[in-house]
Parts: C-alpha cells; structure tokens; sequence
C-alpha cells in the first residue's frame, strides 16, 4: 500500500501505516471488532509538513497468530480483502489499524471482504466498542450532581 493512494501496485487505494508512533497513536482510537480482526480507527492529526490526502492503514499480526509463514499469509490475505472491499466507508481523515486473528487465516475470502465491509461501516458510524469517543451514557443521578 503506497503512499500515493491509488497509482501504486494492484490499484492499491489507502495509503501507508510505517512508524511505530503512527500504529500507537490509532491505538488509541475507537474499535470495532468482527471475527477475524479487530479495526482500530483515529481522526488524523495534521501538521503542515506531513499533509497526506487520503485514509492510511496499516496491518498488525502478531506472534500469537502464528508463526512467520503464517503470519505473512493472514497480511497477504487480509491486503486482497482490503483492496476487493473498495470501496469503504473510509473516512480521509482517519487512519486505520487492522489487528488480525487468526481466523483471518481459515475464513472463507468473501466472508473475510464481508468483514472488512462490516467493520469500516461499524468505525464511520461510531459503533465501535468505544475507547473513548463516544460519550458515556448519563443518569438521573448524575445530572442531579452536576446542577
């Protein structure tokens, strides 16, 4: 996934997740979770000389999927979803982390489509299992304390 947003290999069109601070910081986003991954997702924020056009999205699998070979078949797999699933409910200012299980790797493919579908859908409306940006439902008890 280049950062160009579409000219690149296989009409790649996001671009590209690459330093560590990046992934850290879209940790701390909503999630929306579906059976083979979980999608982390955070507004972007601009500076001036780092600008991009575009959603970014990087894949995260970890060790306790598997082992290398493994590893590299569930990011194979879930990058063709990725690009068979355009176009999503990305939103360009967002950047995107998928943390894939291992269920990625035994799922049938259009299901696995379905989920990145399903997720990207979840991420826009704010369905997200909510880490903090949506707001925390308020009782009667605690409308009395703050008046």
């Amino acid at each position: 996934m280049h950062q160009d947003g579409g000219s690149g290999r296989a009409g790649q069109l996001f671009g590209r997740l690459t330093k560590r601070a990046e992934f850290q910081r879209v940790s701390r986003g909503r999630r929306a979770s579906v059976e083979t991954f979980t999608l982390q997702s955070r507004r972007r924020e601009e500076t001036g000389k780092e600008a991009v056009p575009g959603a970014r999205v990087g894949l995260t699998v970890t060790k306790g999927v598997g082992r290398a070979v493994v590893r590299n078949r569930v990011r194979r797999r879930l990058k063709e979803a990725l690009r068979a699933a355009a176009p999503l409910e990305a939103e360009a200012d967002y950047d995107y982390v998928l943390m894939a299980r291992r269920e990625a790797l035994g799922r049938r493919f259009v299901a696995l489509v379905d989920d990145v579908r399903t997720a990207f859908r979840a991420a826009r409306r704010g369905d997200a299992d909510g880490r903090g940006r949506t707001p925390a439902k308020r009782t009667a008890k605690d409308r009395d304390a703050r008046r």
